[in-house]
């Protein structure tokens, strides 16, 4: 086996513990769910974990010692990332009175948009970052066997376990905002809220060290 089967126990429960806790990915998809209905929210996650492996391959291939070692790339990559959240936060609440009830996509959000914003909140995120650098390493056992394989398992481990948490998200506020959506003044509310919660977390991106 190519990862210590302890290691493996205890980076599994340890990854559980931090994922059922609510950070900026999970209220991201909360977000797209409330806003964009269930197949937005599960789009939103599909980013979200492809922004995650990512930073799994480079940390593979070593390129996150790069990026350590030169923070000013890390943090051009968390700026812009952050200025595109409170963007689209900004657009979100601009145009939520143009919203109409009229169609099943009305005041939604696209997929292809969710998978990429889901992508942007990911890689801008100092918490993946430091998770895959500082973290995860600490379950890689240099004798147990090729590192880069090690870094593959936990990661695809990770994937997985973030996907069904925060695709769980994503599906319920998708069910409960596509009810919810059906009242044009509380959609309204939604489309305020969620944009509101972009900003926060855009403001947020940029403030994290």
């Amino acid at each position: 086996m190519p990862v210590d089967p302890h290691l493996l126990a205890a980076f599994t429960v340890i990854t559980i513990v931090a994922l059922v806790t609510p950070g900026p990915d999970m209220l991201f998809v909360l977000g797209c769910g409330m806003r964009g209905g269930t197949r937005a929210g599960l789009l939103a996650t599909l980013g979200v974990v492809t922004g995650d492996a990512l930073y799994v391959v480079a940390a593979a291939a070593g390129l996150a010692v790069l990026l350590t070692a030169f923070p000013v790339v890390f943090a051009v990559l968390r700026f812009v990332g952050a200025a595109y959240l409170v963007y689209l936060g900004v657009q979100v609440i601009r145009h939520r009175k143009n919203a109409q009830v009229d169609g099943p996509a009305a005041g939604g959000m696209p997929g292809r948009r969710a998978f990429f914003n889901g992508v942007v909140s990911s890689a801008a995120n100092p918490q993946t970052f430091a998770f895959m650098v500082a973290f995860l390493p600490q379950f890689i056992d240099p004798s147990a066997g090729p590192m880069w394989l090690q870094f593959a398992v936990l990661g695809a481990v990770l994937i997985v376990l973030e996907f069904l948490a925060d695709g769980a998200v994503g599906v319920l506020a998708g069910r409960i905002g596509s009810w919810l959506r059906d009242r044009q003044a509380v959609r309204r509310r939604i489309d305020a809220a969620t944009g509101s919660l972009f900003i926060g977390l855009g403001v947020r991106l940029a403030a994290e060290r």
